[in-house]
């Protein structure tokens, strides 16, 4: 007998929600409760209208035949991309006032700091630590400061690298901050705001899926990851984490969302409180 859920306008079996299930899991590491099958009929039903005349049968065997496409459709729909611009504001305070003033003495030979955004979304993340580099290091130019910013939907990584946020995206900013970090659209562009080119120079967009092989070399000094292991079992957080830790430096930071933690998760790092994370000495 198949569980109960609302009414739809297009037949989504259990058979559907299973076999989507799966191929998430998967390929992204997201797990999908029972509770989230109306959440994924919402999310694919006019993808479903337009592409498959209604037909989740149809959909579930592109899936099966490893339509590119389609199987990216899926992924873009059912990853979350809930951002702003400094969120979470204390981890960037401590970005500001505690790691990189560190980092400058500790990465004084090499002049070289790299920071990741694993699960960039829009941008506004990565962005909002391309600032904090802007500002700290502006009347230092000899310094090599990078951000990586990836993420497994290709649809936010576009996003990302065009840089450019509505009026709605940037409320959270004062007038003073608008000023030093973006440029405002005219004409056609009214309401429109870009980030500025040195900021943006400083980032480098990638697509890139947590679970598979990472084309990035490292070390890195810090690595956020903020709000991407919640949907994750515990097994696949640990190897995850096991993972990030190859990639950092010793005594780099991690920083993960508020409502994550690495309790009996990992064991290579050392909580400093507010889900902020230090790996230990190698």
């Amino acid at each position: 007998m198949e569980a109960f859920s609302v009414e739809h306008e297009f037949d989504f079996t259990d058979k559907h929600f299973a076999k989507i299930r799966a191929f998430v899991t998967a390929h992204t590491g997201i797990v999908l409760p029972d509770t989230k099958k109306d959440m994924v009929y919402g999310r694919l039903s006019k993808h479903i209208r337009q592409r498959h005349q209604g037909s989740f049968d149809s959909f579930c065997e592109a899936i099966d035949n490893a339509d590119a496409e389609e199987q990216d459709c899926l992924i873009n729909a059912i990853t979350t991309n809930l951002t702003a611009f400094f969120r979470e504001k204390h981890h960037f305070d401590f970005l500001k006032n505690t790691v990189l003033p560190e980092l400058l003495i500790k990465n004084k030979q090499t002049k070289r700091i790299r920071i990741w955004s694993a699960g960039c979304s829009t941008g506004e993340e990565p962005y909002s630590i391309a600032i904090c580099l802007y500002d700290f290091f502006r009347d230092k130019p000899d310094w090599d400061v990078k951000v990586l910013a990836s993420d497994l939907d290709a649809n936010v990584v576009k996003q990302g690298e065009s840089a450019v946020y509505e009026a709605i995206r940037v409320k959270s900013l004062s007038e003073n901050e608008l000023k030093s970090w973006f440029e405002r659209g005219t004409g056609k562009n009214d309401g429109l705001y870009r980030i500025k080119s040195p900021i943006r120079s400083l980032i480098t967009f990638k697509r890139l899926n947590l679970l598979h092989e990472w084309p990035v070399s490292g070390p890195f000094d810090v690595i956020f990851c903020r709000n991407v292991v919640i949907y994750f079992d515990k097994a696949t957080q640990s190897v995850l984490f096991s993972r990030f830790a190859e990639k950092m430096s010793s005594k780099a930071y991690l920083l993960i969302g508020h409502s994550e933690s690495l309790f009996n998760v990992s064991d290579q790092f050392e909580p400093l409180g507010h889900t902020v994370y230090q790996r230990k000495e190698s």
